[in-house]
């Protein structure tokens, strides 16, 4: 298997939610395994998600669970997922499903470096960032 760096994020108990929400925009293979799955018993625990993957069909790759136990959900504000190249439909189409409930912070437009680039936060509170390269002349 080749080495792969992808994002892992993490819920206080929405990772099942935002995972489907994921697979909607992205499509591909979504896997989910609770706690429950590996032996919890722990009131409320046994159903929320210990890994989840999504795997698209374009090798987008994203891994996520919900808050263990004894760990606090500290909502980063350090990291951004980028989406970048140079199918405008298939990006635009992304960044339209990933900003409809969420907010936008910097409007998907023409940019002083000649690329299409915006940034928005999804309903998960997770911030994206798109980048449509133009073609070259």
């Amino acid at each position: 298997m080749q080495t792969r760096l992808n994002p892992y994020l993490n819920f206080p108990g929405t990772a099942r939610e935002a995972m489907e929400f994921y697979h909607r925009v992205f499509g591909g293979e979504l896997t989910m395994n609770t706690f429950g799955e590996f032996g919890s018993t722990e009131p409320g625990l046994s159903d929320q998600i210990m890994h989840a993957r999504l795997e698209s069909a374009n090798g987008f790759t994203l891994m996520a669970s919900d808050t263990a136990p004894g760990m606090n959900h500290v909502p980063g504000t350090t990291i951004a997922i980028s989406l970048s190249g140079d199918n405008a439909d298939e990006l635009r189409g992304y960044w339209e499903q990933l900003s409809a409930r969420g907010s936008v912070t910097m409007p998907l437009e023409k940019q002083m470096w000649g690329d299409e680039y915006g940034q928005c936060v999804d309903p998960y509170g997770i911030d994206w960032m798109v980048n449509i390269t133009q073609p070259q002349a």
